[in-house]
């Protein structure tokens, strides 16, 4: 592992990717990715208890290729964009498994509701860029629950399906700029950002 990793970096919109996958009427998958990305990540190398991670998605920046299919994804059926603009991911721990390998646990709040969840990401390599830039790469992929998160509209189909799965797959494919050798210290946790539906750790 790079020593060059601690310090704070925050992530290049512009080169980094949160996208998700759901299975559309049974048989076919519908991809899409938020355009709108920002967030800050601290690492150090010899306390991860000082590591953290801060995201914040604005969920109009949804983008699924279809705009009839995006404006229904802002609506009060999914997102309701206009009451919850905004998906947060705030982490409470750090951890390195393996060999460029972490699990980032923390709380993600959706659609109002605020719920725990590990995120594995893979560390793909560190290098400066033409314009004199240090970045990183880290990758990951998570399934969850979109009921979780109080997401549950859907519609059956004929043959006793639903239209859209309830399980999604997120992708995570960032590309962060460091900013400082100096690890700040993780901002306060908030208690009033509890889940308001009490739900503990959902493992998928």
């Amino acid at each position: 592992m790079s020593s060059q990793l601690t310090g704070t970096w925050t992530v290049d919109p512009d080169h980094s990717r949160i996208g998700f996958s759901s299975r559309h009427a049974m048989v076919t998958k519908v991809r899409g990715a938020f355009n709108d990305v920002a967030g800050t990540i601290v690492f150090d190398e010899e306390d991860h208890n000082r590591s953290h991670v801060e995201v914040t998605v604005q969920m109009a920046s949804i983008d699924t290729r279809s705009s009839a299919r995006d404006e229904h994804l802002r609506s009060a059926d999914f997102f309701d964009v206009e009451t919850h603009p905004e998906m947060v991911f705030r982490s409470s721990r750090v951890e390195e498994v393996d060999e460029g390998g972490f699990i980032v646990s923390g709380d993600l709040t959706i659609h109002g509701i605020t719920r725990p969840m590990s995120i594995p990401l893979h560390f793909v390599g560190v290098d400066t860029d033409p314009f004199g830039n240090l970045r990183a790469g880290f990758e990951g992929t998570r399934r969850i629950d979109r009921r979780d998160w109080g997401v549950t509209w859907n519609t059956p189909l004929d043959s006793g399906g639903l239209l859209i799965s309830d399980r999604i797959s997120l992708e995570f494919e960032m590309s962060l700029i460091k900013q400082s050798d100096e690890v700040s210290p993780a901002p306060a946790v908030d208690a009033a950002g509890a889940d308001a539906e009490g739900g503990g750790p959902v493992e998928r």
